[in-house]
């Protein structure tokens, strides 16, 4: 399969790796970015493998959180800089206002929704116009829960953690642990066991090439 310069900057946007190790891991990989994606992990070079199915647009997650529901909301532009602009990020903010007075959790209803005395998707018409750049809602979500916390990492990974027990501040401190480790799954029997095998042969790969005997690698991890 021929190495093209769009899936290089897929597996770049997947991987945070450079260009050129990307381009490099997919010629490896004969243009199989999945299998480019789990040598880069082996190899060290991927800083970021678990970014995969992650939205690639730029933008900005907003979130808002009281008396037990949590709102949160993805509102998408073509470039940072426009993710920056105050008028942008303030219409963002009045987007999620209203998703969160009316629990909405779906975009058709948010645009029909009123806002400013117009309607959402008039309000972001008037905005794309002033601004040059498509500005659109991707998606939006309101929860309920005894404790919830919220956590925004650099306006791009958004987590709400939802606690029975506990408090508001260790269920935020929950979220920003789980925006830092990006985990697949909640509990141990969640695992599928294909995916326990597969990991489990990338820590020997790991093991091995930092210099342990196979038999120990496979030890290690066992003993994991």
């Amino acid at each position: 399969m021929a190495v093209t310069a769009a899936l290089v900057k897929e597996l770049r946007e997947r991987t945070a790796a450079g260009m050129l190790d990307c381009k490099n891991a997919l010629v490896e990989a004969n243009g199989d970015i999945e299998l480019a994606i789990e040598n880069m992990r082996k190899s060290g070079q991927a800083k970021a493998a678990k970014k995969a199915g992650r939205i690639a647009a730029d933008g900005v997650i907003l979130t808002h959180v009281e008396a037990g529901v949590a709102t949160m909301m993805e509102v998408n532009c073509e470039t940072d800089f426009v993710a920056r602009d105050e008028g942008f990020l303030a219409f963002g903010k009045k987007l999620l206002a209203v998703a969160a007075a009316s629990q909405i959790n779906d975009i058709e209803t948010l645009n029909a929704a009123e806002l400013d005395g117009s309607t959402v998707q008039t309000v972001r018409d008037t905005l794309v116009t002033k601004i040059g750049e498509n500005i659109s809602p991707r998606r939006v979500i309101n929860v309920s829960g005894e404790n919830l916390g919220a956590y925004v990492h650099g306006g791009r990974i958004g987590v709400i953690a939802i606690l029975t027990g506990g408090d508001e501040e260790l269920a935020k401190d929950v979220a920003m642990h789980v925006a830092a480790a990006c985990p697949q799954f909640v509990k141990p029997e969640e695992v599928p066991a294909e995916v326990v095998a597969k990991e489990k042969e990338i820590q020997i790969d790991i093991a091995i090439q930092s210099g342990k005997p196979a038999d120990i690698a496979e030890k290690m991890v066992s003993g994991r």
